[in-house]
């Protein structure tokens, strides 16, 4: 090996060292990292609740970025199935010849396990769940954490360190890897080119993470919306082809909207989606990529389910 190539090769060992001395191995610390159920029956009274606490700073602060399916990092905060899935690198809406895979929370894939197999990449402690862990391996805790150590400079003009074009090439480092991250960019915690949340505010959110981020089951749907929604199924999904036709063509035409009924107060939001199964049995959910594809079945039936993301202009 000549001296120029061996300069070269010293050169790119140095670099890979440095590389592996600013990222973590916490499998080697702690095993290999698997999804836990956060779902709990009830909470402590030391324990921090998601829906009451959690969800409103997030509503409040994250969302404006974190909800749609173009969500930096597909990584959508408003909803807690949203924040369990985690982020990818896989950038949805990047020009290709090709169609990409779909990734529609809710439809393509149905577990914390199924996301993975997708190669989405967790942002909450997988590891053993004890606080400091669950400090550590958190993405979400550690790029808050590198806001509040990093606070955005106060200039009425952002530096062009701060890429916000809708071209922008994405970084979407994992856990172990923050440390890098953070010496590369230490100005890009989270919430992203704006002010970090106020001290309560971050105090929930760090403290929810650190106590493993669980959270109850959602309450069961009012019995009056369940009356309602029977009402309507049963008008959807009536049996002459003329009934079919018709419920075909509104489904057709509002599959995206969020549907609501007058009568009741406060308003909560539903979508019409196609099912294998019929009213009054646990839905079946038909997922096509366009709401006229052939859903694979000898009869669909038109079912209501409630809207689990938080409401945000775009999309509403």
């Amino acid at each position: 090996m000549s001296s120029k190539h061996t300069l070269i090769f010293l050169f790119l060992l140095v670099l890979s060292g440095c590389a592996a001395l600013s990222t973590v191995n916490f499998k080697a610390l702690h095993g290999p990292a698997q999804p836990r159920e956060r779902i709990v029956a009830e909470l402590r009274s030391d324990q921090i609740d998601y829906w009451r606490q959690v969800k409103p700073i997030l509503e409040n602060r994250c969302v404006v970025c974190h909800s749609c399916y173009d969500a930096p990092c597909q990584l959508k905060l408003s909803s807690i199935e949203g924040i369990e899935r985690g982020a990818s690198t896989e950038n949805v809406y990047a020009t290709r010849l090709r169609s990409g895979e779909l990734t529609r929370l809710y439809e393509d894939a149905h577990s914390v396990d199924e996301w993975r197999e997708k190669k989405f990449f967790p942002v909450l402690n997988e590891y053993v769940n004890e606080p400091e862990t669950n400090r550590q391996a958190s993405l979400m805790y550690q790029l808050l954490e590198l806001k509040e150590k990093h606070p955005l400079p106060q200039t009425d003009i952002l530096s062009n360190d701060f890429t916000l074009g809708l071209n922008r090439e994405e970084t979407c480092p994992k856990v172990e890897a923050t440390q890098h991250f953070a010496s590369e960019h230490p100005l890009w915690g989270m919430p992203y080119a704006l002010p970090g949340l106020e001290n309560d505010e971050q105090n929930v959110l760090k403290n929810w993470i650190a106590q493993g981020a669980v959270y109850t089951p959602r309450p069961p749907i009012d019995s009056t919306y369940a009356s309602l929604i029977e009402q309507w199924e049963s008008f959807l999904n009536r049996d002459s082809l003329k009934g079919q036709l018709v419920s075909r063509y509104i489904y057709e035409h509002l599959f995206l909207g969020h549907l609501h009924f007058d009568e009741i107060k406060p308003i909560k939001y539903f979508k019409l989606v196609r099912s294998a199964s019929p009213p009054g049995h646990p839905l079946e959910r038909i997922s096509t990529r366009r709401p006229y594809d052939d859903p694979g079945v000898d009869r669909v039936y038109y079912r209501f389910v409630e809207e689990q993301e938080s409401i945000v202009v775009k999309t509403h």
